[in-house]
C-alpha cells in the first residue's frame, strides 16, 4: 500500500482551487484535480508540476452539477487509489439568472451544496480506511439567507449573490453535521473562509458584480493567499484531531449556524435530494 498522501481537490482548474492543489502538491502529496474541463486541467496540472517539482498529479473528469457524474468520479477514485487522505470541496458557481442543472436542480444549489455533500458521502469510507484523514469545505463569510423550504428559489425572485450566500451558509452547516457523524472515525471535517479574492466568480455579474471584482482585484488578496488557510487546515499536524470548526486566516473562529437541529434538517434534505441517481448513465458506486 502506498504511503504517499492522496488528496482530491474539486474546482482545481482556476483561482483558489488551483492554488490549493499547488499547495498540497508542494507538500509532497499526490493530488487529484477533479474538473469538468479536462484540457484546461491538463494545462493546470503541467503548471503545478513545473512550479512544485511534483509530478504526482492526476486529472479526473467530473461534472459536479450531475449526481451521476459524481458517482462515476467516486468510483474511479476508489478504483485508482488505495487511500484518500484529504478531500477539499472547493468548486462553486455564481449565476446571474436562475439556471437548472442536468438533474433538474437549481445550478447553484446542485454545485455548491449537493456536490459537497454527495462527494464527501461517497468517499467517506475510503477516507475512514485511510485515517487520520480530513475533509475541508471551502465556505465563506458571505453566508446568509438559507431557506430550507425554498433552497432552489422556486418561490422567491432569484438573486445570484443571495443564492451563492445561501449555498455557503449551507456548506458551513453541512460541515458541522458531517463532523458530528464522523466523530470517532478518524476523519475530521472543517470549513474555511478564503478571504476576499479576485477569483473572477463575480466578474460577469453586471455592474455591481464587476465593481466587486475590481475592488477585490485592487485591494483583496491573491488566489494563493486565499488558498493558504485551506492548505493549512488540510496539512497542519496540530489540526489532526480538530473537527467541526471554521477557519479564516489560519485562525479557529466561533462556529456560525451551529444549531444542531437546523443542521440536521439540512442534512436530511440533502440526503433526500441525493438519495437516488437523477442523471442518466451507469452508476459506479452505490450511495453509502
Amino acid at each position: 500500500m502506498s504511503t504517499q498522501r492522496t488528496c482530491v481537490v474539486t474546482g482545481a482548474t482556476s483561482g483558489i482551487g488551483t492554488e490549493i492543489a499547488r499547495g498540497l502538491a508542494a507538500s509532497g502529496a499526490r493530488v487529484v484535480l477533479a474538473c469538468r474541463d479536462v484540457a484546461r486541467a491538463e494545462r493546470v496540472r503541467a503548471d503545478i508540476a513545473r512550479t512544485t517539482h511534483n509530478d504526482a498529479l492526476d486529472v479526473l473528469p467530473v461534472d459536479l452539477a450531475s449526481q451521476a457524474s459524481i458517482r462515476r468520479f467516486a468510483g474511479e477514485v476508489r478504483r485508482r487509489y488505495d487511500r484518500l487522505d484529504v478531500l477539499v470541496n472547493d468548486a462553486a458557481v455564481l449565476t446571474k439568472k436562475r439556471e437548472i442543472g442536468p438533474d433538474g436542480i437549481e445550478l447553484t444549489w446542485a454545485t455548491n451544496v449537493l456536490a459537497y455533500h454527495l462527494t464527501a458521502r461517497l468517499l467517506s469510507d475510503l477516507l475512514e480506511a485511510s485515517a487520520p484523514a480530513r475533509i475541508v469545505n471551502v465556505a465563506s463569510c458571505l453566508a446568509e439567507g438559507l431557506d430550507l423550504a425554498d433552497v432552489e428559489w422556486r418561490a422567491r425572485r432569484f438573486d445570484g449573490v443571495k443564492a451563492y450566500a445561501q449555498s455557503k451558509q449551507a456548506d458551513r452547516m453541512l460541515t458541522w453535521a458531517l463532523a458530528r457523524r464522523l466523530k470517532g472515525r478518524g476523519v475530521t471535517a472543517n470549513a474555511v473562509h478564503p478571504g476576499c479574492v479576485a477569483s473572477g466568480i463575480t466578474r460577469h455579474h453586471g455592474i455591481g458584480g464587476r465593481l466587486v471584482w475590481l475592488s477585490y482585484k485592487a485591494f483583496g488578496r491573491s488566489a494563493g493567499a486565499g488558498a493558504d488557510t485551506a492548505v493549512y487546515v488540510a496539512t497542519s499536524p496540530i489540526l489532526e484531531r480538530v473537527t467541526g470548526r471554521f477557519f479564516t486566516d489560519r485562525c479557529d473562529e466561533p462556529c456560525p449556524y451551529a444549531d444542531s437541529r437546523q443542521n440536521d434538517e439540512l442534512w436530511e434534505l440533502c440526503e433526500r435530494m441525493t438519495a437516488a441517481p437523477r442523471s442518466t448513465g451507469p452508476e459506479a458506486v452505490a450511495h453509502p
